[in-house]
């Protein structure tokens, strides 16, 4: 993945990009209608990466914790059960707009029926984190920003983390965990003031191959970057646009 010096042995080899294959989003989309065991699969796991912002989302508009919980978990229900993807046009094409889009729609019906009885039926289709969730949220700043704007910002939160996940992840494989932790900070400038010279010191390495390394992570960093928003787009033709409006976003 990337050089912890100059030396060619110790180098970690760059993986190969093969996000534009046929990205998830793009299978759930062209099988929605006919629904396969592939889209399925790959919507669960969309929707498990990327479930978080949908709640953070309602708890902005439901001041009730456990009725945002139910509603949350309900939709999920729903949409794996009665494939609300066979819907999905166009002007959807962004999996994070889909969402989005099915949950309003959702939430509007359940609102209209003003159901008594418990929402979901006891089913949870993917595991979700409520607890982890909430305490997330609570710590919150204050902001002027709209439930969907809110949405928006937790969307691109949630991805940047899915890539760093996959970054450590990687690095733990390689045996390189330390590497990562020491590191990981200069990817994306967050490194408090520690120095490359401080980086190499703990990791018995030249500040050269620590700077070598630190720009190897960026460079991976940004593969996973158009890998990981791949997953959510129709094509790659999209990859670019989605990625300067999350980063738009996080300014908001």
């Amino acid at each position: 993945m990337f050089a912890m010096n100059s030396s060619s042995q110790s180098d970690v080899p760059i993986r190969q990009n093969n996000a534009f294959a046929t990205t998830r989003w793009s299978i759930v989309i062209s099988a929605g209608r006919d629904s396969s065991p592939n889209s399925t699969q790959a919507l669960e796991s969309l929707c498990e990466a990327y479930w978080y912002p949908l709640y953070a989302y309602v708890r902005r508009r439901v001041p009730d914790v456990s009725e945002a919980q139910d509603l949350t978990q309900a939709f999920f229900v729903e949409l794996l059960e009665k494939n609300y993807v066979g819907t999905a046009t166009p002007d959807r094409g962004r999996f994070r707009a889909f969402l989005l889009t099915a949950f309003k729609h959702f939430l509007s019906k359940q609102w209209e029926k003003a159901k008594a009885q418990k929402r979901g039926g006891g089913r949870a289709p993917i595991s979700l984190d409520f607890d982890a969730a909430d305490s997330s949220i609570r710590i919150e700043p204050e902001s002027g920003l709209t439930a969907e704007q809110f949405y928006d910002q937790q969307w691109a939160i949630t991805l940047l983390g899915q890539i760093m996940q996959r970054m450590e992840k990687e690095f733990d494989g390689d045996g390189k965990s330390q590497q990562f932790h020491e590191l990981k900070g200069f990817i994306i400038g967050d490194h408090a003031g520690t120095t490359y010279a401080q980086a190499a010191e703990k990791l018995n390495m030249t500040e050269a191959a620590a700077k070598q390394a630190g720009s190897r992570m960026r460079r991976r960093y940004r593969e996973l970057l158009r890998e990981e928003i791949a997953q959510t787009v129709q094509g790659p033709n999209e990859v670019d646009d989605e990625i300067r409006n999350l980063f738009a976003i996080l300014q908001l």
